[in-house]
């Protein structure tokens, strides 16, 4: 018996990385999960490996009409919806001055409007099976250190990972109030090892902090009590518990998986 048995999942940002990860955990579970992601090609080869209970849906989260046919989609495929991780974002960095409102809008586009789209195309669907489980539907955010500490150079991620935190109170409080069996829960990574590290770790030689990219590394590294950067795994781990009825207790919590960063 897997935790996640008979679930029906949603995954964004699902391509490679941490979305990828997410979908392979969640399979290895028991569930059947639609991955979707801008990525097409990659999206649909992560999917094709990942066997019979993946399928794959082109995706823009900023894109209303995106998420009304990926709703479908799920809902044709794999006949309702419980669980949605809002796992698509990106970054971007330099000096508060040298950034241009449209960078701005891009980062908080895709991080903010997508999460909150998420909530509001898919909850109406995972309603309609909630009193299936003991915890009843699950929407995870993925938000991220940077959601509770500053860091320089990178105030529209910060902002926008600010702003998922709190987008996941808020949308907790107001299921629960209202009845739903709904339960909104954000995780907070520190910095994983995908690409998004590796673009960090180039800016760190790139800006002269480091003389070359072991250096980079290292010194990221460093910002890790547990003296590790993060694998995907972790974050994976993190989402099936979320997931499961393992945490039907859980809504408007904040899962810090960071290390040990946040702690001193």
């Amino acid at each position: 018996m897997g935790l996640l048995d008979g679930k029906i999942a949603l995954v964004t940002g699902a391509a490679r990385g941490l979305g990828a990860d997410i979908a392979k955990a969640y399979i290895e579970e028991g569930a059947e999960v639609l991955l979707t992601d801008v990525m097409e090609k990659e999206g649909a080869a992560t999917a094709l490996a990942l066997g019979n209970k993946a399928a794959f849906q082109k995706l823009d989260v900023t894109s209303e009409e995106d998420w009304i046919a990926a709703i479908a989609a799920v809902k044709e495929q794999f006949c309702g919806l419980d669980v949605l991780v809002n796992n698509a974002g990106i970054a971007s960095g330099g000096p508060l001055e040298e950034t241009t409102l449209e960078e701005w809008r891009q980062v908080t586009s895709v991080n903010m409007d997508g999460v909150f789209l998420g909530h509001k195309y898919a909850a109406p669907l995972i309603r309609e099976r909630a009193d299936k489980w003991e915890g009843g539907g699950s929407i995870i955010n993925m938000s991220s250190v940077a959601g509770l500490i500053g860091l320089a150079g990178a105030h529209a991620y910060c902002a926008s990972k600010g702003a998922v935190r709190l987008l996941t109170k808020s949308t907790a409080l107001e299921y629960g109030r209202n009845g739903d069996k709904i339960r909104v829960n954000s995780i907070h990574p520190a910095f994983i090892d995908t690409d998004m590290a590796g673009q960090m770790i180039e800016g760190i030689r790139d800006n002269g902090m480091a003389a070359n990219l072991e250096d980079a590394r290292t010194l990221l590294t460093s910002m890790h009590p547990i003296g590790r950067l993060g694998v995907p795994r972790d974050i994976a781990s993190a989402a099936t518990f979320l997931a499961s009825d393992e945490s039907a207790f859980m809504t408007g919590s904040e899962m810090v998986v960071d290390g040990g960063m946040v702690a001193g």
